[in-house]
């Protein structure tokens, strides 16, 4: 990917590397923004093939043909953008970042669910995901992360759906597909990504607690092995249709939260004079 000369100056700096973020990512990628993605150093990705957070594991990744690569600095972040046009990943929990890029666009992908530190000045444009954030509060516009038909809608007024705290419904299946760890402590996989699983199978463990499937199907996302994490943090989820495929292609949902994202852009910068 090349940037695109008249976007060359529009930085995007977005804040999670998570699978529905990185949809976005991948087509602000394709699209000729340069793009950073800031992300935690224990990330809690779970949908790692198709997510820039699994640069933070492995050093470096890619994304439906979008390279990504782990780097320490901004000054390494550009070097990156400019010598290969792939989208660099660093580890800011806390925005560091943001002063000393000054981005034009800033996206908050983590999907909290409420209200974290990012706040509607941060930027010319801001962009949240998912529920619990007020445009025209906390954000310019938020895009409706929920399944159904108001996936990827940008709101400039409002909020999305609220949170019930369910996973979406595929063919019936809610909870069955996601595991869940049973206690808090250290995670270890025993199975990976793409492998088919039976229901009631062992997928891993939180230090002596097993892991059990609930369904039948394909392990289309886990977490990465090694993690300290906390009772019911999401560790993994099965597609029953067996697509394993799947597992390195981007969701229908991502590609339209990511729709959703570039038409707030388009939208919030034409309504600010940023693209006139």
């Amino acid at each position: 990917m090349e940037i695109y000369e008249p976007f060359k100056d529009i930085w995007v700096l977005v804040r999670g590397g998570g699978e529905l973020a990185s949809g976005a990512v991948k087509r602000l990628n394709w699209a000729g923004f340069p793009t950073v993605v800031l992300e935690l150093e224990q990330s809690l990705v779970v949908r790692r093939l198709v997510s820039f957070a699994q640069a933070v594991f492995a050093g470096e990744c890619e994304v439906e043909g979008v390279t990504g690569q782990l780097v320490r600095n901004l000054d390494q972040a550009k070097r990156y953008i400019q010598e290969s046009g792939g989208v660099p990943v660093l580890i800011d929990p806390e925005a560091k970042t943001l002063a000393e890029l000054q981005p034009t666009v800033l996206l908050d992908g983590r999907m909290a669910k409420r209200p974290l530190d990012t706040s509607i000045d941060q930027a010319p444009i801001v962009i949240a995901l998912g529920p619990g954030i007020e445009a025209g509060v906390w954000a310019d516009a938020v895009i409706e992360t929920k399944g159904g038909s108001q996936v990827g809608r940008a709101i400039y007024r409002g909020s999305t759906i609220p949170d019930d705290g369910l996973p979406c419904s595929s063919s019936g299946y809610r909870q069955e597909r996601v595991l869940r760890a049973p206690t808090s402590g250290l995670f270890r996989g025993r199975r990976e990504i793409g492998d088919t699983v039976e229901a009631g199978e062992i997928v891993g463990w939180v230090d002596d607690q097993p892991v059990k499937a609930g369904i039948s199907g394909v392990l289309r996302g886990i977490l990465y092995s090694g993690l300290e994490i906390e009772r019911g943090t999401k560790l993994g989820d099965i597609d029953h249709r067996g697509e394993s495929s799947d597992c390195c292609r981007t969701s229908e949902k991502a590609d339209s939260v990511a729709c959703g994202v570039l038409e707030a852009i388009f939208h919030l910068g034409l309504e600010k004079g940023i693209f006139a």
